[in-house]
């Protein structure tokens, strides 16, 4: 017996690199994956490191005796062109107007669809997680930066250019912490990893986070976003206070989106989502608070993403799915 072919998606990270074969007509099976380091050198590097787990998963299907993948999905982080060429993308370096659709389908000898990464993670909640039933949703991916994803109307918004969704640069502070894009008071400035770890210091700095700092070592220089949740765990008042500060700025951006989308649910998604509801529940009081006219219109549900840190490798997978009749 011969089983049916598969599709790969990829998920490019600034760190890592998560690959994940699966079945068109079932994204959510796991035939193989791959998980390895970004190269920090960018450009031809990444795009070879990329090719090399197409090969490496290729072996595995071949191995099961099935044929290597039909067709390759990646998601990028940054400003991806509708054909697919990375134009800027401030957390991985050297990544600018980068072919990426182009050269990994020469360097595979198959079909390959690019997209923001965000946006093939909101794809994968939208059509198979805490996004189903909605037709208008926000997606928000909190990690060391923040990406995100929209659906209006049932359609994914891509916009003019293909780069909708850049919602963690938008400027909430023009004064504020200069952001990685280039500009001062980006919304992940506050609301990501890094702004998490960011407002641990300044906790820390004003005596409101003992535990904080002694998990990391004593050195206020040395706080992260890590030490917060690890003291998180232990129910440090430090830890719930800086916590419930972080949810403001979550909630802050999360209304004005939805003053401008009219979206009914929110997914949260990325590696803060594993806070669970020790983030989601300040997100929502806030959230109550900060929204126009919160008493006058229906309530907006703001869940937690369904598909975990594979959710933009699930996306990528079912976008190339349909390159070849699948999901």
């Amino acid at each position: 017996m011969n089983p049916g072919g598969a599709v790969i998606g990829i998920d490019l990270g600034g760190t890592k690199i998560l690959a994940r074969a699966v079945d068109p007509v079932d994204p959510i099976t796991t035939l193989a994956e791959q998980r390895v380091d970004t190269p920090r050198t960018g450009g031809d590097d990444v795009l070879e490191r990329m090719a090399a787990v197409v090969d490496d998963l290729d072996r595995v299907l071949t191995g099961s005796d099935r044929p290597p993948a039909a067709a390759i999905g990646v998601g990028a982080p940054g400003l991806v062109t509708h054909s697919g060429v990375l134009r800027f993308a401030p957390n991985i370096a050297g990544d600018a107007e980068l072919a990426v659709a182009e050269r990994i389908s020469a360097l595979t000898s198959r079909p390959v669809t690019v997209d923001n990464d965000a946006t093939f993670a909101t794809l994968a909640e939208w059509r198979l997680g805490a996004g189903r039933g909605s037709d208008n949703i926000v997606m928000v991916t909190l990690g060391t930066g923040i990406g995100a994803g929209l659906v209006v109307g049932g359609q994914i918004q891509r916009g003019a250019n293909g780069f909708a969704g850049e919602l963690g640069h938008v400027v909430i502070d023009p004064s504020g912490p200069p952001c990685p894009c280039g500009r001062r008071g980006c919304w992940e400035r506050y609301a990501s990893g890094s702004g998490l770890g960011r407002l641990a210091r300044e906790a820390v700095e004003a005596g409101r986070a003992e535990r904080i700092l002694a998990l990391a070592g004593g050195d206020p220089e040395g706080v992260r976003g890590e030490h917060v949740t690890a003291a998180l765990a232990e129910a440090d008042p430090g830890a719930v206070g800086v916590i419930d500060e972080y949810a403001w700025w979550v909630a802050l951006g999360l209304a004005n989106l939805v003053a401008t989308l009219d979206s009914d649910r929110l997914v949260i998604g990325g590696g803060l989502a594993t806070l669970g509801d020790a983030l989601v529940e300040p997100v929502r009081r806030h959230f109550a608070a900060l929204v126009m006219g919160a008493g006058h219109r229906p309530g907006v549900e703001i869940v937690l993403a369904a598909l975990g840190p594979a959710a933009g490798a699930i996306g990528a997978a079912v976008a190339a799915a349909g390159m070849v009749g699948g999901a």
